[in-house]
């Protein structure tokens, strides 16, 4: 039931317009959950979504854990009189079955339709959520937007160029990674030889993004440095191994190593962490392997390190 709530809670944005008007369905840039947008919604400009161009109208489009889906499903089929005015539908879509909610709610004075659809995507859940207010529904009516919910559809990966030119950095080299997945739009992006079905910890990985706030003085980056690399989450019986500040690209940088064990799957593992400050914020940088794999690991995670472009 708690992902019941999610469910409804989640809806939050919405996309609309009339019957679905472009014969191929367009995915927001980085999400792999795509649709056929009504007429008048746009890509939006500050989250993975369409919208309309006054942005009374929202679509988001988001990703989340792959179990979401199964709970939704689980628990429609042991009490499928749910006791709720919010009553899932099952709905057929390019992506296969969905559910898909409608509800009426209040935004300040005004009276808007929300909607929100769950569905699967084999390794996550698809999940999209639609805003209406009450003065655009007769043009986005509760029949177009189950025909756009309908035209849902999936795909295996997003173009890792894509992906990365979503990112506030650029990353010229991915020395020879093989997987790009985006963990937090325009902020954080994930490089692995692993997947998310085979596992990540079990061979070499990456994360880069972006640490809001840093230290200004130099005199703090080294405890600053040492509180993130043992934050990171993911590991257990941590242990820093070395720890001192560098140069990155003639930028002041600090690195910090730590040997731990993987909390999902016991591996021993070797941790690098990079953080590269400019200003108020930092370049993270981490890289991640197994302990036998670090001799031939190290050489890759620096030739990424160096052949990044800070924001």
């Amino acid at each position: 039931m708690k992902h019941l709530r999610l469910f409804s809670a989640l809806a939050l944005l919405a996309v609309v317009h009339g019957p679905a008007a472009a014969a191929e369905p367009v995915f927001p840039p980085g999400s792999r959950v795509g649709m056929t947008p009504l007429v008048g919604l746009n890509p939006a400009k500050n989250f993975a979504g369409f919208e309309t161009e006054d942005q009374s109208v929202k679509v988001l489009v988001a990703e989340l854990p792959p179990e979401a889906y199964g709970e939704v499903m689980n628990a429609l089929k042991s009490n499928p009189a749910v006791a709720s005015a919010i009553k899932p539908e099952s709905l057929e879509t390019g992506a296969g079955k969905a559910y898909y909610t409608t509800e009426t709610g209040k935004d300040g004075t005004g009276t808007v339709r929300r909607y929100s659809m769950i569905l699967q995507g084999g390794t996550f859940s698809g999940y999209v959520a639609a805003r209406v207010p009450e003065n655009a529904s007769r043009i986005y009516t509760d029949e177009a937007i189950r025909q756009m919910f309908s035209s849902a559809v999936v795909r295996k990966e997003v173009p890792a160029a894509e992906q990365l030119g979503l990112m506030p950095f650029k990353v010229g080299e991915l020395s020879e990674f093989r997987n790009v997945r985006t963990l937090t739009p325009g902020a954080a992006v994930l490089l692995a030889d692993g997947d998310e079905k085979g596992g990540l910890e079990a061979a070499p990985f990456m994360v880069i993004g972006v640490m809001g706030s840093a230290p200004a003085q130099p005199g703090d980056r080294g405890r600053f440095a040492e509180q993130a690399a043992t934050s990171i989450p993911g590991l257990r019986s941590l242990r820093i191994t070395t720890s001192e500040p560098l140069r990155i690209d003639g930028t002041a940088g600090y690195e910090t190593r730590l040997d731990a064990i993987s909390a999902k799957d016991n591996t021993p593992v070797t941790v690098v962490q990079w953080l590269r400050f400019g200003g108020q914020s930092a370049l993270r940088i981490i890289g991640s392997s197994p302990r036998e794999q670090w001799a031939q690991a190290f050489p890759r995670f620096r030739a990424v390190r160096d052949g990044i472009q800070p924001p």
